[in-house]
């Protein structure tokens, strides 16, 4: 489902990356002369200047990497704080969380937290009014003080990074509403996660730090390299896995990834792990809540339900994706101006029927904490997860929190508060994948004897329903992202179950198979995960180089005819002239149509303000097409060489020009 509203693509600015990158390229060359100049000549004061030039890069990647992994920390202690006060408080410090609160002891055993109330409808009413008014609170900053805080952001960001910009969405007020809303999204029960919006406020922090830079500032190609590092950072801070961050930019953010962004990346992710690890959210040396070890391996025949857990995860991320755009158009016909409302609403249903089922009532963070570890590594069996006598009522729990869970996924990804789906879809996967793993524990222990089972009789524990719950929380994750490299390096770097990497590869190669196939006509889904899907529906413009779009048209009949012109002996007045009546950001330059170069309206207002004459600040080696030329090869040239436009000729005289929105408008409109 696309919308076809080109309306969206004038809220992005196009950047030029090939003139930008030859820019700085002038620059560059001219900043050391400059700054000898102004500093001396002296030999000390040249190599103190080039060593400044030489660390710069690594300074900024340090302050990001730092800042990040600061905002992370804090967000997790806060978001924790905010989830535990729906149900109690601690006696000995209000500020703490049940879990610092009760550091040391058993649940059942400390004496120091407490319920607001013994008497359950009170109790019941505390929990869905405070998950309502958190809710509010939220969807209030985001109306009042920023629209783009909304949401998850990595549609926006892999726009933003393939060459179009979008006003304020980077800025430090979206920072400050993105950081403060997250943990009240998050703590009012809704069906959201923090991991996608983690991603944003780190290319926040990152767009704004860089702004004190000049090199950054004064370079768009540069300061792309940095907001790419940036989303490898908020990867690795929300899962602890600067690897998995790395492999996230590459694989989703970036359309073209050079080999010194990955350097770069992995650099900044390392950082901000180490300021995260330093900050001990936790306070159990982990990086995230849910760090496991298994001590059992997996068996060969096990395989087997690790593929249908694949599948189940590729029929679950179609299904979302489907029905998440559909509830999208609903919302944004029907309910764009009752954002705040919405909030509210879903939170009150969404606590009235969670609080119900334990495994929804408590934060998916948790949820996901206890359900991948060993029976034998938890202390307190929550709600008897391991009582053997109740495993008909954890499988009816699980499989009901499962179907509860997705339905709330689909209805509340979108709506106008920070929201991630990242952590509810392996919250999800690790619901049906411990349900799965109790079944086949149930199986091996009725039917010993079975030949399926025959490597188990010689072993005291042969089935860990934790590792399919891990194995599940991959597969919904791949499912609903379509990402696969990643989320092998993720989950590994989660548990560091060396021993279930194979396991790990098997789930996702069925997911991604499943996916592939629902996309190439077993159902009708579109191809691309939910972030694509997104950009597709809200009309965003995005270059990808990995795209392969087939048009089978030529470029002259998507170019735009008859284009506003500049001669070549055009005075001021003349620009000034065309300044004023036209808002376009770039006009080709002719000579009795024949071309010469091409104009930006920044250069034409310098000439203005500088009086000076338009040949000296033309650019005369635009890049220029042939009016036959297919338009795959026009969109190819837009995504690995980066022009802004791209003047159609025939035997160089001017019969029109493309832009990159024209093209990706075209691609879009094909697709549908």
């Amino acid at each position: 489902m696309v919308l076809k509203e080109t309306q969206r693509y004038d809220e992005f600015r196009t950047v030029d990356r090939m003139r930008d990158m030859v820019t700085d390229y002038v620059r560059r060359k001219s900043y050391i002369p400059l700054l000898i100049r102004a500093f001396g000549r002296t030999k000390y004061a040249t190599l103190l200047l080039s060593a400044y030039k030489s660390c710069q890069t690594w300074i900024v990647l340090t302050l990001v990497g730092m800042t990040i992994g600061l905002i992370a920390g804090i967000l997790n202690i806060v978001t924790s704080w905010l989830s535990d006060i729906k149900v109690g408080y601690c006696s000995r410090g209000f500020y703490l969380n049940k879990t610092f609160c009760c550091w040391g002891l058993g649940l059942e055993s400390c004496n120091d937290w407490h319920t607001w109330t013994s008497f359950f409808p009170i109790k019941y009413i505390v929990f869905v009014s405070l998950s309502v008014v958190f809710a509010w609170t939220a969807a209030y900053l985001v109306k009042v003080y920023s629209k783009t805080a909304a949401g998850s952001g990595i549609s926006e960001i892999k726009c933003i990074i393939s060459g179009f910009l979008l006003k304020d969405f980077l800025g430090p007020v979206t920072l400050a509403i993105k950081s403060i809303g997250l943990p009240l999204a998050i703590a009012s029960g809704l069906s959201v996660g923090k991991e996608g919006p983690s991603v944003h406020y780190a290319v926040c922090a990152a767009s704004v730090i860089t702004q004190f830079f000049y090199k950054y500032r004064t370079s768009n190609h540069r300061s792309t390299e940095m907001l790419i590092a940036g989303s490898a950072a908020g990867v690795a801070v929300a899962f602890g896995s600067p690897i998995g961050g790395v492999l996230f930019s590459l694989e989703e953010m970036s359309s073209s990834f050079h080999l010194r962004t990955i350097w770069r990346s992995y650099f900044c992710a390392l950082i901000a792990t180490w300021t995260l690890a330093a900050v001990n959210p936790f306070r159990t040396g982990q990086l995230v809540m849910f760090s496991v070890r298994y001590q059992h391996t997996w068996q060969f025949f096990e395989v087997l339900f690790f593929v249908i857990i694949g599948v189940l995860g590729g029929m679950y991320g179609g299904f979302v994706i489907k029905w998440n755009l559909f509830i999208q158009g609903f919302r944004k016909k029907y309910l764009a101006n009752y954002a705040i409302q919405e909030a509210m609403v879903l939170s009150f249903i969404t606590a009235l029927i969670c609080y119900f089922n334990s495994f929804l009532r408590i934060d998916m963070t948790e949820s996901m904490e206890i359900l991948f570890r060993q029976c034998n590594d938890i202390v307190d069996h929550y709600d008897h997860i391991c009582d053997a006598n109740r495993r008909g009522w954890i499988i009816t729990s699980l499989l009901s929190a499962t179907f509860i869970r997705t339905i709330l996924v689909i209805v509340s990804y979108g709506c106008k508060v920070p929201a991630g789906i990242f952590v509810p879809s392996m919250a999800i996967g690790a619901t049906f994948g411990r349900a799965i793993g109790i079944v086949v524990q149930i199986l091996q222990e009725k039917f010993p004897n079975a030949m399926l089972f025959a490597s188990c009789r010689n072993l005291e524990v042969c089935i860990t329903p934790g590792s399919y719950a891990f194995l599940g929380a991959a597969s919904a994750l791949s499912g609903i992202m379509h990402i696969t490299v990643t989320v092998v390096v993720v989950m590994f770097e989660l548990t560091g179950a060396v021993s279930y990497i194979v396991p790990t590869m098997i789930v996702i190669g069925a997911t991604k198979a499943t996916s592939t196939w629902l996309s190439s006509g077993g159902l009708p889904t579109e191809e691309g995960g939910i972030a694509d899907r997104m950009i597709y529906f809200s009309g965003f413009p995005v270059i990808d180089a990995k795209e392969n779009p087939y048009f089978n048209v030529p470029v002259k009949s998507a170019m735009t005819r008859d284009p506003v012109t500049l001669d070549f002996q055009s005075t001021a007045e003349t620009a000034r002239a065309v300044l004023n009546e036209h808002p376009y950001r770039g006009f080709p330059v002719v000579r009795d149509n024949y071309i010469e170069g091409f104009v930006s309206r920044e250069d034409l207002e310098k000439m203005i303000s500088e009086d000076m004459r338009l040949a000296e600040v033309i650019d005369t080696s635009p890049v220029k097409a042939s009016s036959s030329t297919d338009l795959e090869v026009i969109f190819r040239i837009f995504a690995t060489v980066g022009p802004r436009v791209i003047l159609i000729h025939e035997h160089d005289s001017l019969l029109g020009l493309i832009t990159t929105k024209d093209n990706k408008y075209q691609a879009s409109d094909e697709e549908t």
